[in-house]
């Protein structure tokens, strides 16, 4: 299958081959390309050209950003597209941690040595642009064609433990089996420790890209990596996980933008925990706030009242709940965790509110009551307290309404 590729990459690979160097395209975008998944990330691997021969190349196409420059790692950006641009590199692992490890660049070192540092063989397949060749020195396009994953290397495969918990968003993501001697190797994987961040990064995958994410959860019991990443839920049951994330993932693109949707997951995922031990989870994971909505808070507030809309809510409730929380965040996680559509019906309700994903504007505001002749302090915030609960009970609709019961109310305090 030939790539389709912008012609910026194009011209780095010509200029790249003019200095006597060869540029492979490498990574996510040419395994995506083979499962015709639409891919951004461009990676480009070049060969023959030491570090600094590499980069007077690319300044000839624009900006560049020497991200790595001592073992060869760069940023390009050309004709408004990005590139990650590098040297072929071997990794040795010094330590537990992901910053533990001595990168060494080696242009000369070949394909087929460059490709064995990646993890999975459906990763470490490389892309000429311009001769248009493929080099699948481990089989990827084999295995992507069977639909398994499979790793390159099981002598270095855990060198950096994430490998692991990456098997299982993949698995999810794309619907692959995993390979026998992969499970084991992921069975061996210690992860508990890791930066939060790194754990999140490969979970959010699973959580936001996974069709079914069931598939990859039932994968994270099967390989004990879950009691290690989430052991708030890791004795939660199987079969009702599974259908409670599938569920969850129908309504991804309904929750109006990412943070929502992340919070979806998320709450889903920990709706069988108490909120102190969401709370706990959310730190291990570090996940706040995320394309600027406060999934954190969110996500407690749903795991501590989804029951509240498991079952037919009048408007009155609604109303009130809008207050403390989003509706729309809240149902749809009741939905997820039960099934019920009664809690479906409670967003619909809330829809037709206005309140679905935030409470309805106050009818009246603190300087309505100063032009009655009201002083400011906490009598203000009282009088104010019960036009709300008026307004959500449904007593009153408007703003002339409301200020005609607060005149006779007044009246009556006076």
């Amino acid at each position: 299958m030939r790539m389709t590729l912008p012609q910026a990459v194009l011209d780095v690979a010509s200029g790249c081959q003019e200095a006597g160097g060869r540029a492979w395209v490498v990574g996510g975008v040419v395994r995506d390309t083979l499962l015709n998944i639409d891919s951004k990330d461009i990676d480009i691997e070049v060969h023959a050209l030491h570090a600094k021969d590499l980069v007077a190349v690319l300044r000839k196409f624009g900006p560049v950003n020497e991200i790595g420059k001592s073992f060869g790692v760069f940023k390009l950006v050309c004709d408004g597209v990005e590139m990650d641009v590098s040297i072929p590199r071997r990794d040795s692992q010094r330590g537990p941690r992901h910053k533990d490890v001595h990168v060494e660049g080696d242009p000369h070192m070949g394909i087929e040595a460059a490709a064995r540092r990646r993890d999975l063989t459906i990763n470490a397949i490389a892309y000429d642009p311009l001769s248009q060749e493929y080099a699948d020195p481990f089989g990827g396009i084999r295995d992507i064609e069977r639909g398994r994953l499979v790793a390159v290397d099981p002598m270095t495969f855990l060198d950096d433990p994430l490998r692991a918990l990456r098997v299982i968003q993949f698995a999810a993501r794309f619907g692959f089996s995993v390979h026998a001697d992969l499970v084991d190797l992921c069975i061996l994987a210690k992860i508990a420790a890791l930066p939060g961040e790194r754990l999140w990064g490969e979970l959010e995958k699973l959580l936001m890209r996974a069709p079914i994410p069931s598939v990859g959860w039932t994968l994270a019991h099967r390989t004990r990596l879950l009691p290690q990443v989430l052991p708030e839920v890791a004795q939660a049951p199987l079969a009702h996980m599974e259908g409670a994330l599938d569920r969850a993932a129908e309504m991804r693109d309904q929750m109006g933008g990412p943070g929502r949707a992340t919070a979806l997951m998320l709450a889903t995922m920990l709706h069988t925990t108490e909120p102190k031990e969401a709370t706990t989870a959310l730190d291990r994971l570090k996940v706040f706030t995320l394309h600027g909505y406060p999934v954190r808070r969110r996500v407690l507030e749903a795991v501590a009242h989804w029951r509240t809309l498991c079952t037919p809510c009048s408007d009155s409730v609604l109303r009130h709940f809008s207050d403390q929380s989003e509706v729309l965040l809240v149902a749809t996680t009741a939905w997820a965790a039960t099934g019920d559509t009664a809690a479906l019906a409670n967003v619909d309700r809330a829809d037709r509110l206005g309140i679905a994903e935030a409470a309805a504007p106050p009818l009246l505001q603190g300087r309505d009551l100063q032009a009655l002749g009201i002083d400011p302090g906490r009598r203000i915030g009282v009088l104010l307290a019960h036009v709300r609960q008026a307004q959500n009970d449904g007593t009153l609709n408007d703003r002339s309404q409301a200020m005609a019961w607060l005149r006779e109310r007044i009246s009556k305090e006076d």
